[in-house]
Order: structure tokens, then sequence, then C-alpha cells
């Protein structure tokens, strides 16, 4: 169980590169107003999120703790990365505040995964 629960978390962190990265990737064309939200970054938040669901149901299986309102906290954040990028997905560029809001929740999200013991 452990070995597939790593390659769970492997999975996960796979997909937050992806967010993050198509992110830091597009911020010279935020500056300039040209930004858009790549293909990889609706794919990195879909891998985060079937990945992190899976984790849970396999930690639970494992009858090891898992933080509920963490994850719902957690939940929540990739919901609504995940819905920007999606409803945006296909628009030439994105605005500043919208883009900018999609990195912030994705730090965000790393940050109350890492900290939140």
């Amino acid at each position: 169980m452990d070995v597939l629960i790593n390659v769970f978390v492997a999975l996960h962190i796979i997909g937050i590169a992806s967010l993050l990265g198509g992110f830091l990737t597009q911020m010279k064309a935020m500056g300039e107003g040209t930004a858009r939200f790549t293909p990889a970054m609706l794919h990195g938040a879909l891998l985060m999120l079937v990945t992190g669901v899976a984790l849970v149901g396999l930690n639970q299986a494992d009858d090891q703790p898992v933080n509920n309102l963490k994850i719902g906290v957690k939940l929540a954040v990739l919901v609504v990365i995940l819905a920007l990028v999606y409803v945006k997905r296909d628009e030439e560029k994105v605005g500043k505040g919208v883009f900018a809001t999609v990195g912030g929740l994705t730090v965000a999200n790393i940050f109350i995964a890492t900290l939140w013991t």
C-alpha cells in the first residue's frame, strides 16, 4: 500500500508542478497583458484533483489519520483554481487579476499542504 500511496504522491506533485510551471512561464506575458491559461495548467489541476481524492481514500483505507479540515480547504482552493482555468482556457488573453489569482491560490495550496500540520 505504501508504494501505491507514494506513486499517487508523485503524480500529485507532477500536477502541482504543471500548474505552477504554466503560471511561471506566463509571468512575463502577464506583465504585458497577454497571458493565457495553457493546457498544461488545466491538466495539472485535474491531475491534482484526481490524485488528491485517491490519496485521501488510500490513506483512509490504510488506517492512516487524515486531517479532513485541511483536505477540505485544499479541495476548495483547488476547485476555485480549476473553475477559473477551465472557464478561461480558450481565451487568447486572460486578465492580470484572474491570472494572478490562480498563481496566488496555487502557491497558497502548496503552503497549506506543507505548513499545516
